[in-house]
């Protein structure tokens, strides 16, 4: 059974339609990435997964459960990161970790999350005064706080230097070596390839393009775009346009 089953989602506001008859689903132990430019639908989406928006219309199973019916259940086996994750400045990193280990029945000790997260020497610090990598690192150990099956990461790594970046994407990757399950969102393409096992490419709430990176490069980067050696983001830019777009 999959991981995760989205089948005909549909979310509107007002005469907008963020989700449009989207369609995926997610395997156990992969990580599937959700990518689009602005204003595409995907944290609309990754928020319906995450049971914190009810859609107009299809449905949702998560780990074989439905929110409807099984939300607690749920609660205690997803991890989520949100786009701008606001944890309390003026608790220390041992005491935030302690607040969202409290929320679940089983999971990690203190000592093993900051080990996850290489945060043991920042124990006693507060949250103010954590750097951009140390705080998004904090906020994927608050994700990991109960041991989840699932974890869900919109933008994990957005406005973080190149090392920090990899510092969570090695984070990311032994999470998955452990038998995780991801779904992320990123602007990254670097990132998606990297990471990511398959990838879902939407455009005005529906999908124009899933498979593998690889997949995806080979059948879509080079016919339609000039380039030595081709790559995810000449893929994306391919097609969903060149033209900016504001959020």
């Amino acid at each position: 059974m999959p991981a995760v089953t989205c089948d005909q989602l549909v979310k509107r506001y007002g005469a907008v339609v963020a989700v449009d008859g989207l369609s995926f689903s997610v395997e156990r132990g992969e990580c599937f990435g959700l990518l689009g430019p602005n204003g595409a639908g995907k944290t609309t989406t990754i928020e319906i997964l995450e049971g914190l928006l009810e859609p107009d219309a299809g449905g949702v199973e998560i780990l074989g459960l439905r929110w409807r019916t099984a939300e607690r259940e749920l609660r205690q086996r997803l991890g989520i990161q949100l786009q701008e994750t606001q944890l309390a400045e003026k608790l220390t990193v041992e005491e935030t970790l302690r607040v969202f280990r409290s929320f679940y029945h089983r999971g990690r000790t203190i000592d093993e999350l900051l080990a996850i997260v290489e945060l043991e020497s920042k124990r006693g610090s507060w949250v103010g005064r954590l750097s951009g990598g140390q705080k998004q690192r904090l906020a994927v150990a608050c994700a990991l706080a109960g041991d989840p099956d699932l974890l869900f990461l919109d933008e994990p790594t957005t406005g973080l230097d190149p090392q920090s970046r990899r510092q969570l994407w090695d984070l990311l990757k032994r999470f998955r070596q452990d038998g995780g399950t991801l779904v992320l969102t990123t602007h990254y393409m670097d990132e998606a390839e990297t990471l990511c096992d398959r990838v879902a490419i939407i455009d005005h709430g529906g999908m124009i393009a899933q498979g593998t990176p690889r997949d995806l490069i080979a059948a879509l980067g080079a016919p339609r775009v000039v380039t030595h050696s081709g790559t995810l983001e000449d893929v994306f830019v391919s097609l969903t346009g060149r033209h900016l777009r504001e959020e």
